[in-house]
Formats: C-alpha cells, sequence, structure tokens
C-alpha cells in the first residue's frame, strides 16, 4: 500500500523544518533508503515566475534551504532547477524568478547549485503519443526529489506534484503543449508522459502555505500548515486534493494518470501517516471558479491566446559579434553558423540560445501586432 506521510508544520524556521521533514523521512525507511554520500541530489522545486515567497505561488526558499542543508549533511552535490511557466506568454523569466523568489541566494549561501533548464540543454525523450525534449540536468543527477507547492490553478483545478513537472519542458516550448492539448484531460496526457520520463524519487510538497482561489499566481495565501512526503506523485495530489475538498477521480487532469497507473489514486488504499491517519480537511479552502465551470470553459480562447502571445527567438545581427555560441549550444543545430538564421522547422524554443548570448542579441520576438500591443499593455 503506497503511503503518504502529512506533518504539521506552521512556520519556515529552517531548524523546525529540518527535525519535521526527518521525522517524515523516516517514516518511509529513512534517507538512506534513498541517497548515499557523493549522489548529485536535483531538487525539482516550483518556480512558476518571478515571485516573492509570501505569495505561495513558489516553493518557499526557506523549505529549500532545509532539505538542501539536510543533504548536504548526508555529503551530496545538490542543484535547484526549473524552468518558469512565464514563457508560455513569451518571456523567459527563469532566472530573475531564482532571484526574486530567493532561491538563488539560497543556493549561495548553503553551497547548491543553480540550475536553470532554459540554459541547461535538453535530452530527446519519445513517448507513444509525444516527442519530448525535457532539461538535460533531470537526466545527469543521481537522485530527483519533486518540491511542488499546495495550489490551485484556474484551469486544472489543482496543481501538485503530477503537475509540477511540467516546468521539466524548457524555455518557450511549454505553450506548445499547452496548445496541442488545450483541455484538462489532453493536458494531463502530456503531465502523464514527462512523470513516466523523469525518474523521481521522492516528492515533498509544500504546504505550509498554500494558495486557495485563482491560482497558480493570481490566489490568496492559505495557511495549511501542512507538509506532504511520499515516493508516489500521484497518490500524494490525490491526498492534497481530498484535503482541500476534491476527489482526484473528478478532476479530468488526472484522468490519463489514473488510466496509465503512475500511481495509486484510490484514498481507501492509500496508507496515510505522521500527524494523521486520513487527509484533513482544509476549512474553508476556496477552490477556482473553473471547478464549478469545468464544463463550460473555453478551451478555444486559451489556444487563441497562445497564438496571439507567442513569440520566437530571434538573432539581431547589430548585436551580434559572431560568437557562435548559440550556434553550438543549440541542441538541435537549427542555427545556421554564418547567416545566424534560426531554422523553425527544427528549433525547439528551449531557449538556451536566448539565455547564454552574452551580448543579448537573441530577443524573443512575438510577429503577431496584436499579440505586440498586448503585450505592451500588459508589461509581458
Amino acid at each position: 500500500m503506497d503511503k503518504v506521510i502529512i506533518k504539521n508544520c506552521n512556520n519556515y524556521k529552517v531548524e523546525d523544518l529540518i527535525v519535521i521533514i526527518n521525522s517524515g523521512i523516516d517514516l518511509l525507511g529513512g534517507w538512506g533508503k534513498f541517497i548515499r554520500p557523493q549522489m548529485t541530489v536535483l531538487l525539482k522545486v516550483n518556480l512558476i515566475g518571478p515571485k516573492t515567497p509570501d505569495t505561495a505561488a513558489v516553493t518557499h526558499p526557506e523549505f529549500v534551504r532545509a532539505i538542501t542543508r539536510i543533504l548536504m549533511e548526508r555529503r551530496c552535490k545538490v542543484w535547484i532547477g526549473d524552468s518558469s511557466g512565464g514563457a508560455i506568454a513569451g518571456i523567459s523569466p527563469t532566472g530573475r524568478s531564482f532571484v526574486v523568489s530567493g532561491l538563488e541566494k539560497v543556493a549561495m549561501e548553503e553551497g547548491a547549485i543553480i540550475k536553470n533548464f532554459d540554459r541547461e540543454g535538453v535530452v530527446k525523450i519519445d513517448t507513444s503519443a509525444w516527442e519530448m525534449y525535457l532539461a538535460k540536468p533531470l537526466f545527469e543527477a543521481d537522485f530527483i526529489i519533486n518540491l511542488p507547492k499546495l495550489k490551485t490553478h484556474s484551469a486544472g483545478i489543482y496543481t501538485g506534484a503530477v503537475k509540477n513537472l511540467f516546468g521539466c519542458i524548457p524555455g518557450l516550448r511549454k505553450a506548445a503543449y499547452h496548445k496541442r492539448a488545450p483541455n484538462p484531460k489532453e493536458f494531463g496526457a502530456v503531465l502523464a508522459a514527462i512523470n513516466e520520463s523523469v525518474n523521481v524519487g521522492l516528492n515533498i510538497m509544500d504546504g505550509i502555505t498554500a494558495m486557495q482561489g485563482e491560482g497558480p499566481t493570481a490566489g490568496t495565501v492559505y495557511h495549511a500548515e501542512k507538509i506532504l512526503i511520499s515516493t508516489d506523485p500521484l497518490a500524494l495530489d490525490a491526498v492534497a486534493s481530498k484535503m482541500i475538498g476534491i476527489n482526484i477521480e473528478d478532476n479530468p487532469i488526472f484522468d490519463a494518470a489514473r488510466e496509465r497507473n503512475l500511481g495509486e489514486w484510490r484514498i481507501e488504499h492509500i496508507k496515510v501517516e505522521g500527524d494523521y491517519c486520513t487527509p484533513p480537511k482544509l476549512p474553508k479552502f476556496k477552490l477556482p471558479r473553473a471547478f464549478k465551470l469545468r464544463k463550460k470553459v473555453n478551451y478555444g480562447l486559451m489556444v487563441a491566446v497562445i497564438n496571439l502571445l507567442k513569440a520566437r527567438p530571434k538573432i539581431d545581427k547589430n548585436n551580434c559579434k559572431n560568437c557562435n555560441i548559440c550556434v553550438e549550444s543549440c541542441p538541435v543545430c537549427a542555427i545556421d553558423r554564418e547567416t545566424k538564421i534560426i531554422n523553425y522547422d527544427k528549433c525547439i524554443e528551449c531557449m538556451c540560445c536566448h539565455e547564454l548570448c552574452m551580448y543579448k542579441a537573441v530577443k524573443l520576438k512575438r510577429e503577431n501586432y496584436i499579440g505586440k500591443m498586448i503585450s505592451r499593455l500588459l508589461k509581458i
């Protein structure tokens, strides 16, 4: 029977977090069951955009600090990685997000290494239905710990452990998947494929402060005061969903994960341990409006918005110094060395060229005039 550990925690004091997280891991067999000295451990955070930790939009930096210290004490090398979701709107905010969230500061102070997935290169993954390019550090680390945030989602109702791996897709490519799979059921198939391709060993959810209402960025803070731990991302999401008042089988974003046996989703088959033996209900937790309106949502409108805001990398020859780092860093060889023209039939929009150019010659350009005007108005 799959286990989900739920621990009470009402603050982000590192000393308290270390004790509570260690006690939760002990119920799963202890850290020695998962890691060994000299391992490289990747912490896959939720870094949806340049948001401060008090917004409850990102994995709290002190939560990450506590786990980093735990791993460092066990002589592990720690990477902290993600690709921000803002790239869907045609910008690439991951570097800024690491700064604004406080995660870059934590990494510097604790001796961890930031892995900006937009600049680390990709690995091509072929699934039964999708050809995907996922960030290379996911396949270079010895062990991956998924650190999702407990949040609602205005389209997907809830976002947690399974959804957090969408950040494994670097750069602007996220928009293409949203466009090809605009409704929750189709998008859930994308998430299931990513989860099957990435070998996550542990999931530790930051639910000390959660986001309710119109998440994943525009909701309000809810003090859930919980940490959830499991080796099974679907079981963790089933329990967390129950806590906020949703049965996971009523959320179509999880249909593919359930059908493909990604993990256990039936509450009666999940053993809850720690400070609870059943999922505790979070009183007066506000769900997004989409939960009631989910059969009426216009997903065609979502595709139209993505088309309006779509951007592509283009090389400004006036700024280009012909250093060719863009050419050499492109994982699919889409940039001509002489002309610096990008072959968009080959380009996977991973953002390596944009992130690594030292002369800011690689620009993100919108081709739709209306999209340009909207982006100027919204300052995105």
